[in-house]
């Protein structure tokens, strides 16, 4: 195995084990993918049936953008988790990472039709960075997949009505701290809404615009690069066979 391959690994199985220490795992659904960069066209995803917190760097599964297992092992993969990765993984060689959770206040914000609202500094990271796909039902066939790109765009994340919330990354650590940002945005706004009686008054749309190229900054490296370091030596401590 390649060293890049390696820590793609370890680095997508620390993002399963943080978010099932968050509370954002649905059991088995969900997934969070990583595109091999040596492998054009395939990448890891977990296997189906395992819980987030059993995730390992070893039991990552390696998939095309079709679905189909390449690595041999013969092992279970959830269909609609390459449905929506693989679609996403085809269009946007930039989205090393795709994050798609079921989290209980992302799915809230979800089925609110305001979206999200300019209402908190970590909203103000996602400014104008979320599109909204329309809920189809279970399934994502060609059609939907289409659709779905369409709406991420150039994005970096969408809210999928009644359904969930998508973040991609140029990294793991990226796509993990924004979904980090957009999951603390979302609890701040149903809960600010919830206070004042319907959506308050946010921050102007220049003041956002501003704090949002502040954020990202002239080099608009990508997200994560402080976080991520502090994240591994806290999982070190209490999930230390994630890297196994």
């Amino acid at each position: 195995m390649h060293a890049a391959e390696r820590q793609l690994r370890i680095d997508l199985a620390a993002a399963y084990r943080l978010a099932a220490r968050r509370g954002w795992d649905d059991i088995v659904w969900t997934h969070v993918s990583a595109a091999l960069p040596d492998e054009p066209g395939a990448y890891l995803i977990n296997r189906f049936g395992l819980r987030f917190a059993e995730v390992t760097a070893s039991n990552l599964v390696k998939v095309d953008v079709a679905g189909r297992v390449i690595d041999g092992s013969g092992a279970a993969v959830n269909p609609s988790g390459f449905a929506i990765h693989g679609c996403i993984h085809a269009a946007r060689p930039d989205a090393v990472c795709v994050m798609h959770l079921h989290t209980l206040w992302g799915q809230t914000l979800a089925a609110l039709p305001h979206g999200l609202l300019p209402l908190s500094q970590p909203a103000l990271r996602l400014h104008g960075r979320l599109g909204r796909h329309a809920y189809e039902g279970l399934r994502f066939d060609a059609g939907e997949q289409r659709r779905l790109v369409q709406a991420l765009g150039a994005l970096d994340g969408l809210l999928l009505d009644h359904h969930g919330v998508l973040t991609v990354g140029r990294t793991v650590a990226e796509a993990f701290v924004l979904m980090h940002l957009l999951d603390r945005a979302a609890q701040i706004q149903i809960a600010a809404m919830a206070a004042h009686g319907g959506p308050p008054p946010g921050v102007g749309a220049e003041v956002a615009a501003l704090t949002y190229r502040q954020w990202v900054g002239p080099d608009n490296a990508p997200e994560g690069v402080d976080e991520w370091p502090a994240l591994l030596r806290g999982l070190l401590a209490s999930d230390p066979d994630f890297d196994a």
